[in-house]
């Protein structure tokens, strides 16, 4: 694992175009350092390699979706008949890129 000292942090904020004072950069470094002990002990636990990595703490259903129905779509002249301008049965739009 890589060292999470000031050089780093420095180097970090230059790419992502802020800065901060020097005593920011020492909290940083030592909070880096916390998280980094942390880490080192969730590697620890024994049997933790039986378990899958969970992407979402909670159980997500969509059972409340309705199913999909496929319907015969509409005909070109009615999904045309509202558009503000219609150029060779397609609606035309105005240009955006110059």
């Amino acid at each position: 694992m890589k060292t999470i000292n000031k050089e780093v942090l420095v180097d970090a904020a230059n790419r992502l175009l802020f800065s901060m004072s020097d005593e920011q950069y020492d909290t940083l470094e030592k909070e880096f350092g916390v998280l980094t002990k942390l880490m080192g002990a969730i590697g620890e636990i024994e049997g933790l390699e039986n378990y899958e990595p969970m992407t979402f703490p909670f159980e997500c259903t969509t059972d409340f979706l309705r199913e999909d129905e496929a319907l015969e779509p509409l005909p070109r002249e009615v999904a045309l008949e509202n558009a503000g301008n219609v150029q060779d049965n397609q609606v035309k739009l105005p240009k955006v890129v110059l």
